[in-house]
């Protein structure tokens, strides 16, 4: 409010200044003078006249004229009483009243068809942002009423109309317009954040997330193109393969959408109360492909690195399941980003990689891993890998990764 008052006291003043400004600039020749010139200018015109009327004969008695017109020019000057009457008149009566009616006017106004109440809730909540932005990201930040988030809303705009820069703010805004379902406010303030900062892992799958809301095509291949870039960087975040997951379903891309629900649950384990909810993902994604584990069976492998392994942050890990017998054709295979060791992974039917074998039908079977270093699944210079006993269908595999090629 500090503001609106230094403005409308800076105003007043203006207007004091037009008010008072004819007065102070007033000329010395007032109406007075000005009428005494004018008849003086008169009369000289007037005796030319006569002179030229006598030389022409016109006129009979020329001096009884220029008497009457001398008697007239003094009976027209005012007197010292008229004009001290008129000089009298002081200023400060007409600019006092006048500037006390512009105030009570100028606040009269205002108090009655101003936004003053507005103004104030708007300055108090700007200054309860730091509070609002806290508790939005503390674990309880679902308890945010609607008008705060409202609140919320409005000093975040405030502050990013003055800071256009900050990325985190667009971020925030962001997320907030995708939590109201504000699909065009949460594409543009995303994208801000994203031009701002094209490499923070969060601001891109923020903004891949609301360009997946989108209707047009161009924003949905440019989500799928932003979730890949994280995936190469292997940025193990639960929501950037949900995301994939959900597209490709969308997509009737059943085999990928199960790839990605697979690869959650191997983030989250199986002591997570979501594990089951991807489970039903996965059996209801292959039964849309025709696809089912036969009485359930699948295969599951624990893996871990022997202290002399060495892995750049940019590798795959290959999990092959290839028959008994030692053939190199894998009957089922799945490709997983490094993550961190020892882990597990789950592979089915959902992974089968030959046409009429599925990895259920296999009653024993062998599992290898492998540590892909550049990305070429046909070449293995340099690799390292591992491999597991032959093991009947239905026990847990262990995997060491302790060789190199």
């Amino acid at each position: 409010m500090t503001l609106f008052w230094i403005s409308s006291i800076v105003l007043i003043a203006l207007s004091g200044v037009l008010v008072a400004l004819p007065f102070i600039k007033k000329k010395e020749n007032n109406d007075e003078a000005l009428r005494d010139e004018l008849n003086k200018a008169l009369y000289k015109d007037r005796l030319s006249e006569l002179e030229e009327e006598t030389e022409e004969g016109l006129v009979a008695d020329q001096q009884e004229l220029i008497d009457d017109l001398k008697q007239s020019l003094l009976d027209d000057i005012p007197t010292e009483k008229q004009v001290s009457e008129h000089t009298q008149l002081n200023p400060w009566v007409v600019i006092i009243p006048s500037m006390l009616l512009t105030i009570a006017l100028s606040y009269g106004l205002y108090a009655k068809f101003g936004a003053a109440e507005d103004v104030q809730q708007w300055q108090q909540v700007t200054s309860n942002l730091p509070a609002l932005s806290k508790k939005l990201m503390s674990p309880e930040g679902a308890s945010l009423s609607d008008d705060e988030m409202q609140d919320l809303t409005l000093a975040l705009r405030t502050r990013l109309h003055y800071e256009p820069s900050d990325a985190t703010g667009w971020l925030l805004l962001g997320r907030i317009a995708l939590a109201n379902r504000d699909i065009e406010t949460a594409i543009g303030a995303m994208d801000k954040a994203y031009n701002l900062k094209p490499d923070d892992p969060d601001i891109m799958l923020g903004y891949a997330q609301s360009l997946m809301m989108s209707q047009e095509e161009v924003d949905q291949d440019t989500a799928r193109a932003t979730l890949g870039k994280l995936v190469q960087r292997n940025y193990m975040d639960v929501r950037v393969f949900s995301l994939l997951a959900f597209d490709a379903y969308e997509r009737k891309d059943f085999a990928a959408a199960v790839r990605y629900w697979s690869i959650m649950q191997q983030m989250i384990g199986p002591q997570d109360e979501r594990y089951q909810m991807l489970a039903r993902s996965i059996e209801n994604a292959q039964k849309q492909m025709g696809v089912t584990a036969a009485d359930g069976k699948s295969v599951s492998v624990t893996i871990n690195l022997a202290p002399q392994v060495k892995a750049s942050s940019g590798a795959a890990l290959i999990v092959s399941v290839h028959r008994a017998d030692g053939s190199p054709m894998p009957v089922a295979a799945a490709r997983y980003p490094l993550g961190s060791f020892p882990r597990t992974v789950v592979l089915d039917d959902g992974n089968s990689m030959m046409q009429g074998q599925k990895l259920s039908q296999l009653e024993e079977y062998v599992v290898r891993v492998r540590i892909d270093s550049d990305g070429n699944v046909a070449t293995s210079q340099g690799d390292w890998y591992g491999e597991s006993q032959a093991t009947e269908m239905g026990q847990a595999v262990e995997v060491i990764v302790n060789t190199k090629y």
